[in-house]
């Protein structure tokens, strides 16, 4: 009897060492896998993080073209009310010149009239 309990023994401490390595086994594989899915999971991130910021990038560069066109647009803007000022001064002072000359032309009609009659 005393050979079947060590036999028990023998065979219970197997099954004891069998079961310790498999969870070992089942430990370090779900480490690995955990392991791989972070860095998949960080690659996944990195990607989409490169991603965005190629988009942002993108966006930026097209704002600063922008401002500058304005600047540009506003220069020209700017450029063009002074020569539009300009344009109506001398149209203006063309205009008193005409009116004077009219005032004159009349002024002396009535110089002539008047020594006429």
């Amino acid at each position: 009897m005393e050979a079947a309990g060590g036999q028990l023994e023998a065979a219970l401490l197997h099954i004891m060492q069998r079961h310790h390595h498999q969870s070992l086994h089942h430990r370090n594989k779900t480490e690995r896998s955990k392991a791989d899915a972070v860095r998949s999971a960080a690659r996944v991130a990195d990607l989409l993080v490169a991603t965005v910021d190629g988009g942002v990038q993108e966006i930026y560069i097209n704002e600063r073209r922008i401002e500058l066109e304005a600047r540009a647009l506003l220069a020209t803007i700017v450029r063009y009310r002074k020569q539009t000022d300009q344009w109506l001064a001398a149209t203006n002072a063309i205009n008193s010149v005409l009116k004077e000359i009219g005032d004159f032309e009349n002024w002396m009609k009535i110089m002539d009239f008047d020594c006429v009659n």
